[in-house]
């Protein structure tokens, strides 16, 4: 036997395979054998599709992907009807986008419910799934293309207050088909309503730990999670897509997860080392591929990612430096969330494992004119982070210039894939896009200041800025909201080049606004409140078709926009604290539903 340290180290080349069967083991493409395998069969070689599933490149999100790349599979469809003896194997590739084509127009049809053969169908279907087909390649790109900020009429609102609560509202949502209301408060419970009548429908109680619970380490998690509810306040509501599942978390903690079509309790996720503050579901409607995720936020400065079609946990996402406040998500796997303290938005790109990362913290500006005096009040922020006041005279003008920095943000909200808004406590809303690492446009003050009066000698009133409190976009479009303390909502419209934004026009709301939410829905559905009817003009209401309303698709052609809802969550305090406290008359703790019509030609020339 010859010595191994003679023996040739080269390993011997391995005979290339000449059956077909497996990959080759070369690292260059046998192009004549890929050519005779198509000549023999009509099929193209699969080695493509392998290099593509094995490569570890990442694409651009910002892309949006083409047609080609879209899940053409109905969510209602079974999966394994794309699998079935209906595919041939000599099925091409055109015919097999042909076939799969057909079931997701079937499926579209299923989701629509349109049947053949009613109110002559023909005409009203076809433009129904043509628009229908049109929306899903439009938020399938991530971009914005609803333009309905100066279409709705402000000047006659429907509303509705709803008081179930003892103490502040920290957050109220509402389902995408604008049928349940769900309302959390820092007493520890849940009101489920229903916002046909404005009723309340159920309340998910506050729970009392018991002696076991009140250990320490491992022994209270272990038996806080066997617990069916909240032990303390809540402070963040999330509902799924679908709108089965109710995701809760708050000081205790815990992230509750509830099934609202059962009204019972379905499980609670540990994990957090602190309070949970911020809760948002991913917008996808849930399928056999795409998972019903859901991220929080919590003062332990860590997000983290739910699985709940799985009921499951994933991973957890690090960055922020201060305490998560508030988390906002659309379609795709990527979130925004806002770091308190810290000054900063992080853009995360979940399946990339990456951030982006935008510091705030830019100062804004007042101006004054004050009679007999001529100061300027400059505020400046010293290395401890205190505030110091300088007054100095001018002679030549009588104006107050008060200037503030930003110390916090408060609240985030995403207008598309790309494009974002942010508030603080400077009173300052931001808009954002994440191919700057600026602000592209800053509205400073957005909701005024706030004198309060003092007993000191020095200084017997303290202007400060109102904070942001809360934000919310009505998902694709250039109409969002805010809301703080000063008694409205206000809404903005985002110009058309996504530069800039301005005020349309504001809604009454008394009390402090912590949380924010704005739905699109059809007018048969607004029909349907008891509590709108009211402000509903004449003919508002249409004939309905299938669930459809025929006049309003009518009027749809002249490019009028749907209704819509504003969901707001008001309370005497702020959600994490009383640093703020609004008591008074007409200052209730509850949620604010407002109805938003589009204008009428009637409406439109009473405005004018």
């Amino acid at each position: 036997m010859p010595d191994g340290f003679f023996a040739n180290p080269k390993t011997r080349k391995r005979k290339r395979s000449t059956s077909g069967e497996g990959p080759s083991t070369s690292k260059k493409p046998a192009r004549s054998q890929g050519k005779q395998q198509f000549a023999a069969n009509g099929k193209k070689p699969a080695s493509r599709a392998r290099d593509e599933e094995l490569s570890d490149e990442t694409h651009d999100e910002d892309d949006g992907g083409g047609v080609d790349e879209m899940d053409l599979r109905a969510p209602d469809v079974d999966p394994e009807a794309y699998e079935s003896a209906e595919e041939d194997e000599d099925e091409t590739p055109a015919e097999k986008r042909l076939r799969l084509a057909k079931l997701y127009l079937d499926g579209v049809k299923q989701g629509l419910g349109l049947a053949d053969g009613e109110f002559d169908a023909a005409e009203i279907d076809r433009e129904l799934i043509s628009s229908r087909l049109k929306l899903d390649v439009l938020e399938h790109s991530g971009k914005i293309h609803l333009f309905v900020a100066d279409s709705y009429d402000l000047s006659n609102t429907p509303t509705l207050r709803t008081r179930g609560h003892k103490f502040s509202a920290t957050a109220a949502v509402s389902s995408e088909d604008a049928r349940w209301l769900y309302t959390s408060s820092k007493d520890g419970s849940i009101v489920k309503w229903d916002l046909r009548t404005g009723r309340k429908s159920h309340t998910f109680f506050k729970v009392r730990p018991t002696m076991q619970d009140k250990g320490k380490g491992k022994a209270k998690a272990g038996s806080s999670e066997e617990l069916k509810g909240h032990t303390d306040e809540i402070w963040a509501l999330a509902l799924s897509p679908d709108g089965s599942l109710l995701a809760s978390g708050g000081k205790d903690r815990r992230i509750g997860v509830w099934n609202v079509e059962k009204n019972e309790w379905v499980k609670g996720f540990g994990g957090h080392r602190d309070s949970i503050s911020a809760l948002a579901f991913r917008k996808a409607q849930p399928t056999s591929t795409t998972p019903i995720q859901l991220y929080s936020g919590s003062f332990d400065r860590s997000l983290k990612v739910f699985d709940l079609s799985v009921m499951g946990y994933i991973e957890t996402l690090f960055g922020h430096q201060a305490p998560v406040l508030h988390i906002d998500t659309l379609l795709r796997e990527t979130a925004v969330s806002v770091g308190g303290r810290d000054k900063s938005v992080r853009y995360w790109k979940v399946p990339e494992e990456s951030q982006l990362v935008f510091r705030g913290g830019g100062r804004s500006g007042w101006e004054d004119v004050l009679e007999g005096q001529d100061l300027e009040d400059d505020m400046d922020v010293d290395a401890d982070g205190n505030v110091k006041e300088k007054q100095r005279k001018k002679k030549s003008s009588g104006k107050v210039v008060e200037k503030f920095v930003e110390g916090s943000l408060e609240c985030v909200a995403m207008i598309d894939e790309s494009t974002f808004v942010s508030g603080g406590d400077s009173g300052s809303i931001c808009l954002w896009t994440t191919q700057k690492k600026k602000p592209v446009f800053t509205q400073a003050l957005a909701h005024g200041m706030d004198e309060s009066h003092t007993e000191t000698e020095d200084v017997e009133i303290v202007r400060k800025p109102r904070w942001i409190t809360a934000l919310a976009c009505l998902r694709y479009s250039d109409l969002f909201v805010s809301g703080s303390w000063d008694g409205e909502i206000r809404l903005w419209k985002v110009d058309s080049k996504l530069k800039s934004f301005s005020l349309v026009g504001s809604i009454p709301a008394l009390g402090v606004v912590n949380s924010l939410q704005i739905l699109q829905c059809s007018r048969s559905t607004v029909s349907q409140f008891t509590w709108a009817a009211e402000g509903q003009a004449d003919g508002a209401v249409g004939k309905t078709v299938n669930g459809h309303d025929v006049e309003n698709h009518a009027r749809s052609k002249s490019s009028s926009p749907a209704s819509a809802i504003l969901v707001a969550g008001v309370g005497q305090e702020m959600r994490f604290g009383r640093w703020v406290q609004k008591k008074g008359q007409g200052v209730l703790n509850g949620a604010l539903v407002v109805a938003l019509h589009p204008r009428t030609p009637g409406s439109t020339l009473e405005s004018s």
